[in-house]
């Protein structure tokens, strides 16, 4: 079930942005309804934390332009539902998982002896294929 989408919900996340950012921006009608359509998908102030903290962090790494935090990009509900799901992608397995030993390189030696048997069985092949 879907939370509601109060004036009061929509201020608090509007406060939220604004003291994340460090920005003083003022609600209007058209910010609150950006606020109110993208509360109505289903997110809240959790969400909306976590991908203001995970841009900041993109953008502080070089990754993302500022522009990612300006109000009406990030309140586009396509791009954040994006971004949100790729601030909890994870990119490493998770703990307890056990990793597949890689191949450990085979020597030069027997690589080559490999290749002169792989000819040689060819060479079989191809003589019994003509007579």
């Amino acid at each position: 079930m879907k939370p509601a989408c109060d004036s009061e919900r929509i201020t608090r996340a509007h406060h939220l942005y604004c003291r994340m950012t460090g920005q003083s921006l003022s609600l209007g009608f058209d910010r609150q309804r950006m606020w109110y359509e993208l509360m109505r998908q289903g997110f809240d102030l959790n969400a909306v934390q976590r991908v203001i903290r995970y841009l900041q962090r993109e953008i502080r790494q070089g990754r993302r332009n500022v522009g990612a935090l300006k109000l009406t990009n990030l309140l586009q509900p396509d791009r954040f539902e994006e971004d949100l799901a790729i601030s909890r992608v994870r990119l490493t397995p998770p703990p307890g998982t056990v990793a597949k030993p890689r191949p450990t390189p085979l020597d030069p030696k027997v690589l080559e002896q490999n290749r002169r048997q792989s000819l040689e069985r060819i060479r079989q092949l191809r003589d019994s294929l003509n007579d």
